[in-house]
């Protein structure tokens, strides 16, 4: 599986929408709709919502 990126502003509250900690979380895929997570120490994956808010 490809490393994740450190997320950015936007990808911080959308992980911050759902109850996840930014910090302990990398963007592995970044759809228009969507975001695939890695958990930085034990490598699990999450898929959440791209945020959505105010622009």
């Amino acid at each position: 599986m490809k490393h994740g990126l450190r997320p950015t502003r936007r990808q911080k509250l959308a992980m911050q929408e759902v109850g996840l900690n930014h910090n302990n979380w990398l963007v592995a895929k970044n759809n228009n709709d969507q975001l695939l997570l890695v958990h930085r120490e034990n490598g699990q994956s999450k898929t959440i919502p791209a945020y959505g808010g105010k622009q």
